[in-house]
């Protein structure tokens, strides 16, 4: 699995999404400009230890990042989406992209690939989720219908418990 983030403005949302791409084995695609320095100790202290586990691609615009990942499977999570996140099947090298905090994804690149265009339905009073939150539900969806294959041993999923009566 694959989370692009265009132009994000926030460090410690990035350094949660960085830590959940640790824990996970996704690979995350930061597309510049970035709203802060990617060596800003926020960042760090957000993907606690994680950070130097990160399968980290930096891009410096978003034509950069497309003619470095040709021929992509991308979805593109938006607030103006029609379909929800749930209405598509996510193969495993997809790519999930969410825009910058405080504007999305920009209407030129929703327009592009529409039909790929998703939403995390919510209550229409409330503008969105925290962005950090948004791609924790997407892509562990995209992951539910690969069956956790980054998660397998043997034919089962790995558990790490502190008491194995749990």
């Amino acid at each position: 699995m694959n989370i692009v983030l265009l132009e994000p403005e926030i460090p410690q949302n990035t350094g949660n999404i960085g830590r959940t791409c640790v824990a996970t084995g996704t690979a995350l695609h930061l597309i510049k400009p970035l709203g802060f320095n990617i060596d800003e100790k926020s960042v760090r202290r957000s993907g606690l230890d994680y950070w130097n586990n990160l399968d980290l691609k930096c891009y410096d615009n978003f034509e950069h990042f497309i003619r470095q990942n040709p021929n992509i499977n991308i979805y593109m999570a938006t607030t103006k989406a029609r379909k929800s996140y749930t209405d598509v099947k996510y193969g495993k090298d997809c790519f999930i992209m969410f825009g910058k905090e405080s504007a999305g994804i920009p209407e030129e690149i929703l327009l592009k690939y529409k039909e790929n265009c998703i939403r995390i339905p919510m209550l229409e009073q409330y503008r969105s989720l925290n962005l950090s939150n948004s791609v924790a539900v997407i892509l562990y969806e995209a992951l539910r219908q690969n069956n956790f294959d980054n998660f397998l041993i043997e034919g089962n999923l790995h558990r790490h418990s502190w008491n194995e009566n749990v």
